[in-house]
């Protein structure tokens, strides 16, 4: 998926039928960033006629998770689930501790080993992935979310 990744380009991807059968009040996509973008999979979602059924005239929330470049990322999903009929009631980024390079060593040595580390290569690392406080900004986030949405026929 590197190439693709590196062209914004989306690629084939499998969407079980039990993701469009549904009708949906709300939507949550939630976005890893790669290559400071919103990662494959869901571009290629996003960019599918599939999204379109799922998203048509419905309200959609974003939840993107980075080292360090969000925005673009979070950007990106708001204009494609837009563009495919849905309406932006908001969004929310979840960063990761540490700079970019103890980052991405942390998520090296957690996928090496499937552990949590104190050290990589001689480096003091932070923890990676999402930890317990994201839970917290999760739950006050979709708080908010539902208290706009209520009311509102489910438009923002």
């Amino acid at each position: 998926m590197i190439p693709a990744e590196l062209r914004h380009k989306p690629v084939r991807i499998n969407i079980p039928a039990a993701v469009t059968e549904q009708e949906y009040d709300f939507v949550c996509i939630g976005a890893p960033t790669w290559w400071l973008s919103t990662d494959v999979p869901i571009r290629s979602f996003l960019e599918s006629d599939e999204a379109g059924r799922v998203l048509n005239g419905k309200p959609f929330a974003a939840a993107v998770c980075c080292r360090r470049y969000w925005k673009h990322n979070l950007k990106t999903v708001k204009k494609l689930g837009t563009k495919r009929g849905g309406a932006f009631a908001n969004g929310i980024h979840f960063r990761y501790q540490g700079s970019q390079i103890r980052s991405l060593f942390s998520l090296l040595s957690y996928l090496g080993t499937g552990e949590y580390r104190d050290r990589y290569l001689g480096l003091k690392i932070p923890p990676t992935n999402l930890q317990e406080y994201h839970l917290e900004e999760a739950r006050t986030f979709g708080q908010g979310l539902a208290d706009s949405l209520v009311g509102t026929g489910g438009n923002p």
